[in-house]
């Protein structure tokens, strides 16, 4: 018996959320139905009304004149930037050149990388890379390090020309000469 009265309640307390949530949801419905009101153009712009032919001259009162403005002075010149190895960095770029030398071109790489965890943003490490995958054969990977090395390497002329040359060189391994041409004119540009 008290399970059956557990039951009705149960039903009951079921039956009234249910109403409640269907309640909600018509109400919802209903105020998502509202329509916006209709678009109205803006109210036309009144004309102007005519000047009665005996009416006196408007005088014109002339404006303030221009302000002259001083000649801007010229830019500085652009900060030449020159990036070098630390000690650190120089121990493993010779250590890696005589790897690469002796033809052990991945414990170079390995080399030339564990400077780049010390010095991330040094164009001439990346260049030092890519003359290691170069050396291996692997042209575009030497390319893309060149290009790694132009994004870091603003301002440092000679940085710039050793990633064009590097790009040359991987572009004339890949008989892509008239790249090769374009891209050792650019490297001869940061030499001068």
């Amino acid at each position: 018996m008290m399970r059956k009265g557990c039951w009705a309640l149960g039903y009951w307390v079921l039956a009234s959320v249910r109403l409640r949530a269907a309640f909600v949801a018509i109400t919802l419905t209903l105020a998502a139905c509202q329509m916006p009101e209709p678009y109205r153009p803006p109210a036309a712009e009144a004309k102007p009304t005519p000047v009665p032919p005996n009416a006196p001259p408007v005088q014109i009162q002339p404006g303030t004149p221009p302000v002259q403005v001083a000649p801007a002075e010229p830019l500085p010149p652009p900060v030449v930037r020159e990036h070098k190895l630390s000690p650190a960095s120089q121990a493993l770029v010779s250590q890696a050149q005589k790897q690469t030398a002796g033809g052990n071109y991945p414990v170079a790489a390995a080399s030339i990388e564990r400077a780049l965890r010390i010095e991330p943003n040094n164009p001439q490490l990346w260049v030092e890379l890519g003359k290691v995958r170069k050396a291996e054969g692997n042209y575009p990977q030497a390319e893309n390090m060149a290009r790694k090395a132009l994004t870091m390497a603003s301002g440092d002329g000679k940085s710039q020309s050793a990633a064009w040359q590097l790009i040359a060189d991987s572009y004339r391994a890949r008989g892509k000469n008239q790249e090769a041409v374009e891209a050792q004119k650019r490297a001869e540009t940061y030499l001068r």
